[in-house]
């Protein structure tokens, strides 16, 4: 049966072929789709396979069998059209074109093929795109003659219309060359007259509704790039508000007024726009009042909820784009005002999308308010000081009063818009407790990023708002609040949006006023948990006070008494166990010390001694009930308090004290130890030492070079159990094999050794003001650290080795010279072989070692001079290697690195010796991956290498060619390049003519100091080389 398909030199029966199609898609055996499968790419990948489809297409009556057909004839007119005779050209588009008639000119058989003819139409777009305008002139006069013809036809034309124009002007890039896309821009452009008569006598002549709404669609596609005499002289524009009012066409025409909309130019056309936003208005009024709309969304169909989706589109752009025009006379601007209203109420609707298109407006609108008020603030000032007006241009010329009258005149909607944006606050990164999907309150596992870009912007924006009117804020927030204290509006979703909108306005109240703001919020949020009965319900109040008063640091630094008693609350806090209130307590605690760290070394008035000390004489019971991972978060904080401290004796006293608790447990470790190794093998101590490692991490991270003295106390005696640790990770492993590599001893163990190599890496990273302090713990490292990586078992090797060196590396650049010899000795050979075996293995191990060698090739160049050619080939192989991954970040990271080495090599003084030996490779391995679609995100990069290596040919003074390899002598190495060049692309792109690919490579010549140039003419020859073969490596 598969044989009989396979043999192309007869007609193709259509009744196999229909079997094997259905044994595809068909619900058979395992095995009877795999065989199907296999026939049906063989036969896809037939050069022949295309002569069978008209055979196929009027033989068979199985959808799925045509759609098969139709798929080979489209890579046909992709890839191969201009290779086909003429005749064969001819046949295909005739008989597209009849069988799309024919098809279409039967009201049953169109709407019953309506599937079959929409790819059909697919199919002669592409035709179009090879034909139209140079061989096939007539195409729009065709298309529109047989469009006035049927009134099926016409539906269909225009959705080939449509298809067109989305084929030329939005999916163009990459598909076809520059030129082709200006040649089919111009051409639509030069014939939409055509078109255009078409679309307006079809709007008024027809009343079959699926004609009226795919002419519609069609409008819409053409919008946004048609020649706007078209728009605003013509009567398109009232066409479309007489079909707005019809429930039938409202998206579609709406969608058409959006475009309208969004489009800017100039004043020309501004009666126009004032003349469609009021009809537009009036019309909407008896469509939708605006009080109604949440309500309607909520309850609405999905035409009625997309018809409100629509409408947010609408005012925004026509807000963004000509909303001064309607401030000028009182009819306009009641207008106006209605409109922002609908505008309101649409973003109290509840949906995502919906919302964040009209607070991308709301942003926008404000702003533009806010930066015009700003711009008033120090004129106003001045005035104010009695100096002469004309010191002050705004109140001059008249600004100043314009600036006033927009405020007044958006007092009202600003107004509903700080309440909209305090009833709809998103949930800032700092509160940790949400209510799930059953009602209870619980700690947030996962961070929304949605949820926090969000509240960015409705932060920014109720900023601007506060700014622009204090008093309606605080009054509004203030009343708000008082109705959750009365009853009257409680509920934890409106006291958290209402808390969340207090903390995100911090600083944009003048001082006196925020500090008596301040204190009536907190006084209130205090009663409300007093009154408040229930743990949740308290949990909520309790979330809500700590995020509010980390959010006001100022009031914080200026109020010592009320400081200390926040943070009291917050101890208090650490020993409430209701799902992440502790968590809170701990980060909050941590954001207000950032903010206020002196406040806390400072001896304060009627206090016996700084509150450091008094806080590092309770630690033990302030602790006691909190999780490891909170402990750290408050050794955090209290390294910051520490390092706030100028007194070096002072400072080093409270670093004993806070880390007398994890050393005295070390030290106990390290000396039952000395009795008996096998003590570090218990799993409970391993478990104590990573948790006394990950306490010196968070210390280390907020003392930076302070924490000197604690890293030198335990440095050598951590490097010994590291390095035990490393080699009964390796012995475990060579004896149970890579499984003993997910046992959770090894696993335990791994862990104190990557947390031992990220607390070097933090002090390292942090100790940058002293850089010598931390250079000194390099020597020390090199064997246990270093030597141990390069002994190890793969498996055992930490991937955090190769980042620690490429954070000692950035951190003390040209210092680690004489170290990178040992250093590549220690993990360059054995990590590529872990790496270059596939493109999966050891993940980790890849993107960090590529890291590591940027460091290397940034900062210490100077070694790579130094290596041996051996060792310098395997790191441009290994950088080849890198670009040739299909993962991204790896390719990306191998491609910026070969930037910097080759523009290092090329100032070096050696770049003739280097280029010599690898241009030809580097140039031969770009273009392979520029011409695969797996690296299509590199391009750019691609691009880049490209036109560095056709620049530095001219500077280099040695022939790039091989004397005795070459037939005869170039003048030059530009002129051997341009040779070598047509070669390689000759050899891989056998479809393509010699005169193309020499045309291509003499315009890489000619435009390589001009990048937009030499990057858009590499896109055409990419589109030009689809229509050949894959590279050839």
């Amino acid at each position: 049966m598969a044989e009989k398909l396979r043999d192309l030199s007869q007609p193709i029966d259509v009744t196999l072929l229909d079997a094997t199609v259905a044994a595809f898609y068909g619900t058979g055996s395992k095995e009877e789709r795999s065989a199907a499968d296999q026939i049906l790419r063989d036969l896809q990948n037939n050069p022949d396979m295309w002569l069978q489809v008209v055979h196929i297409l009027q033989n068979s009556q199985n959808l799925n069998t045509k759609f098969f057909a139709l798929q080979v004839l489209e890579s046909v007119i992709k890839y191969r059209w201009n290779a086909l005779p003429v005749e064969q050209r001819d046949g295909i588009k005739n008989y597209i074109s009849d069988v799309i008639v024919q098809l279409s000119s039967n009201e049953v058989t169109f709407r019953q093929e309506r599937l079959y003819v929409n790819k059909l139409n697919i199919i002669l777009v592409q035709v179009l795109k090879h034909e139209w305008p140079a061989r096939w002139s007539s195409f729009i006069p065709d298309l529109v003659a047989a469009a006035k013809s049927s009134e099926t036809i016409c539906e269909n034309c225009m959705a080939i219309l449509k298809l067109l124009s989305e084929e030329i002007f939005d999916f163009s890039r990459g598909e076809m060359t520059q030129q082709k896309i200006k040649e089919l821009k111009s051409s639509l452009n030069s014939e939409f007259r055509l078109i255009h008569e078409l679309c307006l006598y079809v709007l008024s002549a027809t009343q079959r509704p699926e004609l009226i709404r795919a002419t519609l669609a069609t409008l819409h596609a053409f919008l946004s790039w048609i020649p706007v005499g078209f728009i605003f002289e013509s009567p398109l524009l009232e066409t479309l508000l007489k079909f707005f009012p019809v429930a039938a066409y409202r998206n579609l025409t709406l969608q058409c007024l959006s475009e309208v909309a969004a489009l800017q130019f100039g004043d020309f056309y501004n009666m126009q726009y004032v003349k469609m936003y009021t009809i537009f208005m009036m019309q909407l009024q008896a469509i939708l009042p605006p009080e109604t709309i949440p309500d309607a969304y909520a309850n609405g169909s999905s035409e009625e909820q997309a018809f409100i989706q629509n409408l947010a589109l609408f005012f925004t752009s026509f807000f963004k784009n000509h909303m001064r025009i309607l401030e000028i006379t009182p009819e306009n601007r009641a207008a106006l005002l209605l409109g922002l209203e609908y505008l309101i109420g649409i973003s109290y609707v509840d949906d995502t999308e919906v919302f964040k298109v009209c607070l991308d407006y709301w942003n926008v609108f404000v702003l533009e308010l806010f930066e015009a008020h700003n711009q008033m603030e120090p004129a106003a000032a001045v005035s104010m000081m009695g100096l002469q007006a004309q010191m002050v241009p705004g109140i001059v010329d008249g600004t100043g009063t314009t600036v006033q009258q927009r405020r007044q005149l958006y007092s009202g909607p600003l107004s509903k818009l700080r309440m909209l944006m305090i009833c709809r606050m998103a949930k800032p990164e700092e509160v940790l407790i949400v209510e799930d999907e059953n009602g209870n309150i619980v700690r947030e596992t996962m961070k929304d990023n949605d949820v926090l870009v969000q509240y960015k912007i409705m932060r920014e924006t109720l900023i601007y708002l506060s700014h622009l009117d204090h008093e309606d804020t605080e009054q509004q927030m203030l009343k708000k609040l008082s109705k959750q204290l009365n009853g009257e509006d409680w509920s934890w979703n409106n006291l958290n949006t209402l808390c969340w909108a207090i903390g995100s306005i911090s600083g944009s109240m003048v001082e006196e006023q925020e500090n008596r703001f301040l204190v009536m919020v907190i006084r209130d949020l205090l009663n409300l948990c007093e009154i408040t009965k229930g743990k949740d319900n308290k949990a909520v109040i309790a979330s809500n006070i700590m995020y509010v008063v980390g959010q006001y640091p100022r009031f914080l630094r200026a109020h010592w008494k009320f400081l200390k008693t926040v943070v009291n609350k917050l101890f208090e806090f650490m020993h409430e166990m209701h799902p992440g209130v502790q968590d809170m307590a701990c980060d909050t605690f941590l954001k207000i010390v950032q903010k206020c760290k002196r406040k806390f070394v400072t001896q304060q008035v009627g206090e016996n001694e700084p509150f450091v000390s008094e806080l590092l004489s309770n630690l033990v019971t302030t602790i006691a009930d909190l999780e490891p991972h909170q402990i750290h978060t408050f050794y955090e904080s209290v390294g910051h308090m520490i390092q706030a401290e100028s007194d070096n004796a002072k400072r080093d006293e409270y670093l004993k004290r806070l880390m007398s608790l994890p050393n005295q447990k070390w030290a106990e470790i390290i000396g039952q130890a000395s009795q008996s190794i096998d003590i570090l093998k218990n799993q409970d101590v391993i478990r104590s030492v990573l948790n006394i490692l990950q306490t010196n991490t968070s210390a280390a991270s907020s003392l930076g070079p302070h924490f000197f003295p604690q890293i030198s106390l335990i440095f050598l005696d951590m490097l010994t159990v590291y390095r035990m640790y490393s080699e009964l990770v390796s012995s475990t492993i060579a004896e149970g094999g890579p499984f003993a590599s997910r046992t959770s001893f090894v696993k335990l163990l791994r862990s104190v050794k990557r947390e031992t190599l990220k607390l070097i890496e933090t002090f390292v990273d942090k100790a940058e003001d002293l850089p010598h302090i931390g250079k000194q713990f390099v020597p020390p490292m090199m064997d246990p650290v270093l030597g141990d990586y390069a002994r190890n078992v793969p498996d055992a090797r930490e991937s955090e080795v190769l980042s620690l060196f490429a954070t000692i590396i950035n951190k003390y650049k040209g210092e680690m010279l004489e170290d990178v010899p040992r250093i590549f000795e220690a993990v360059f050979q054995c990590t590529l072989e872990m790496i270059t075996k596939n493109f999966e293995d050891y993940p980790e191990h890849r993107l960090k070692f590529f890291s590591l060698l940027r460091a290397i090739g940034t900062h210490c160049f100077q070694a790579l001079i130094q290596l041996s050619s051996q060792q310098l080939k395997l790191v441009i192989d290994s950088i080849n290697w890198a670009f040739r991954h299909t993962e991204r970040n790896i390719a990306e990271t191998g491609l910026s690195l070969l930037l910097e080495i080759l523009k290092n090599f090329q100032a070096s003084g050696f770049q003739n010796q280097f280029y010599k030996t690898y241009f030809l490779t580097i140039e031969q391995e770009i273009f392979a991956v520029l011409t695969d679609t797996f690296h299509k995100p590199g391009f750019k990069l691609h691009v880049l290498v490209l036109q560095h290596l056709f620049c530095v040919v001219d500077g280099l003074t040695e022939p790039l060619w091989d004397a005795t390899s070459v037939p005869y002598q170039y003048t030059d190495n530009a002129m051997f390049i341009r040779d070598y060049t047509i070669k390689l692309l000759g050899t891989s792109f056998p479809n393509m003519t010699a005169t193309e690919v020499t045309k291509f490579v003499d315009g890489l010549l000619s435009s390589k100091h001009d990048l937009p140039s030499f990057k858009n003419h590499i896109r055409d020859f990419l589109v030009q080389s689809k229509e050949t073969n894959q590279f050839c490596r």
